[in-house]
């Protein structure tokens, strides 16, 4: 049992460098390794992956705050873009929230899986949209956040995988695009563990303490240490070269999602 204590803190201090570093939320890496900890605290098969996204999102509201100010303090963060993307972020991500709490964990697994892969390919290839216009109106940007609030929700994570190259089509320089990403998660983890707490309210069968699909020893754990770390990863951000850490993490992303998808196929 401390081991997986121990675990928690450790994806803690990752995700919150992740958040600040890539404008992730640390949702890639939190909900595989929860999966792998709650697996060994023998979690029920059924619930383990609602578990896993619900927890991840309430400890990206955390992330996200610690890695919006650091970034702010920068000036870096579009706001106007933000505000944007908000109203459809929040509306999006809440539907997405409540539609993974009645699907089946394995359908979630494998979901997650492929997600993995077309995001570890996009950073091995540097694939980037071609910035070509400006941010669209309030209707066409709303659009766009209630599509990354819907898979940003049905796969625990702060949106950033899918906010970057948006705002980098609309042409955000990098910096930006990981800022606002950063900023953006706060609404998506909001709007999220509402999803996550709600549609696992009256489930039976969830391993205690939690709330809903929050599991609250692996939620304090995480914000214990991400919210410390999230400012090191946004100050990294701006001197570090980001393309090539994201070619790195790009591997991890295939080795965890290979295995994910094992555990549903095999």
């Amino acid at each position: 049992m401390l081991t997986t204590y121990i675990l928690y803190i450790v994806l803690g201090a990752v995700a919150g460098i992740l958040a600040g570093l890539l404008g992730i939320g640390g949702g890639l890496v939190i909900v595989p390794m929860l999966n792998i900890a709650f697996e060994l605290q023998n979690f029920p098969e059924m619930h383990i992956q609602h578990i896993a996204l619900g927890t991840s999102m309430a400890t990206i509201i955390f992330t996200s705050l610690s890695s919006m100010y650091a970034h702010h303090r920068r000036g870096a963060i579009n706001y106007p873009a933000f505000w944007r993307l908000a109203p459809g972020i929040v509306i999006g991500t809440y539907l997405g929230a409540m539609l993974a709490s009645a699907l089946p964990t394995g359908f979630l697994k494998a979901f997650f899986g492929f997600f993995l892969y077309y995001v570890a390919i996009q950073m091995l290839l540097n694939i980037k949209p071609k910035p070509h216009r400006e941010l669209p109106g309030v209707v066409g940007t709303s659009a766009a956040g209630t599509g990354i609030g819907i898979f940003s929700a049905l796969v625990g994570i702060g949106g950033g995988t899918l906010t970057v190259p948006f705002l980098s089509w609309c042409n955000q320089t990098m910096h930006v695009c990981i800022a606002t990403a950063a900023a953006v998660g706060l609404p998506i983890a909001l709007a999220g563990t509402t999803g996550y707490v709600i549609g696992g309210w009256n489930v039976d069968g969830i391993p205690g303490p939690h709330i809903g699909y929050v599991y609250i020893p692996a939620f304090l754990g995480i914000i214990a240490m991400s919210v410390l770390t999230a400012p090191l990863g946004a100050k990294l951000a701006h001197s570090l070269p980001v393309d090539k850490l994201k070619r790195i993490f790009a591997v991890l992303l295939i080795l965890v999602g290979s295995r994910m998808l094992w555990t549903v196929f095999m």
